[in-house]
């Protein structure tokens, strides 16, 4: 389940701000046609943040009914409990895993980061995966508390998206002797971080491209360097194109480009800037992936 390309999926919205049921369920038939090992609704890529709690849910019933592949629910919160109702739901939604985005705001001291974490993976007998993703939480989980998290038996592993190669490397270190995977949460340094010992990535890009994007990883895990080399160079244009704005703004407007279910972003998100829209298409043409 932790191996592979796993798409962090966008949450397409019809034109009166509704969940695009239909529309989600085509982009989950659209990755999974393109090879990928797992999905992620409801994360930071599909605007949890301005989901309702029932939109939250229902998007993650939708995932569960209609995917051939694993998923891997995004149930975090910077509220304990609410972020421990989500995990229950998903749970009992039938979801193989959940992940984690540590507190974003409140900025808990480490007692507070294990509390958080300990007390929804004692809650809810489910695989879970913390989230590291210090541009938006404002806080760089220490690795005091991940190796401290890694001991306990249902957190299986965490996304890395800090930037640092280093710290991914301190991780797999000092979890050697856990079963604790690493995951790559930036789909620029998926390469460099499966060459130490990642095991996949929770993919923005793999929402448009995820034929390319699980070309380069299975090729990087079976250890054909030079084929995973190339395709990463290939891709890199579009990935930084990706994220010329915050995420998900760019991939949005590629999905849309493309001919994917999309809709707005929802505000406090504006949409992508003509000159950037200019730049995104240009990437999706030179890949093919546009005419």
């Amino acid at each position: 389940m932790f191996e592979g390309v796993i798409p962090a999926l966008i949450t397409p919205f019809t034109r009166d701000n509704r969940i695009d049921r239909e529309g989600l369920q085509r982009n989950i038939a659209f990755v999974e046609e393109g090879g990928v090992a797992g999905i992620v609704p409801c994360g930071t890529t599909g605007e949890s943040a301005t989901l309702s709690a029932l939109e939250h849910e229902e998007v993650i019933d939708i995932a569960v009914k209609c995917s051939k592949v694993p998923v891997i629910a995004g149930t975090g919160s910077n509220n304990t409990e609410e972020a421990l109702q989500f995990t229950k739901h998903a749970a009992d939604a039938g979801v193989d895993c959940v992940l984690l985005i540590s507190p974003y705001y409140n900025k808990p001291n480490y007692a507070g980061l294990l509390a958080h974490f300990r007390k929804i993976a004692e809650a809810v007998d489910i695989p879970m995966i913390l989230y590291n993703v210090p541009s938006r939480t404002g806080q760089d989980m220490p690795m005091e508390v991940i190796t401290e998290l890694a001991k306990v038996e249902n957190i299986v592993g965490i996304k890395e998206a800090s930037g640092s190669v280093g710290k991914v490397s301190q991780i797999i270190e000092s979890t050697v002797d856990e079963d604790f995977a690493v995951i790559s949460g930036e789909d620029g340094l998926t390469l460099p971080i499966l060459s130490i010992g990642g095991r996949g990535v929770i993919s923005v890009a793999a929402n448009i491209v995820p034929d390319k994007m699980s070309g380069m990883v299975n090729a990087a895990l079976a250890g054909d360097y030079e084929t995973a080399r190339k395709i990463h160079y290939e891709l890199a244009p579009l990935i930084r194109a990706l994220f010329l704005e915050t995420n998900p703004i760019p991939v949005k407007k590629a999905a849309e480009l493309i001919g994917l279910a999309s809709g707005h972003v929802r505000l406090p998100l504006a949409p992508l800037s003509e000159a950037n829209t200019a730049k995104l298409a240009d990437e999706l043409r030179k890949l093919g992936v546009m005419e």
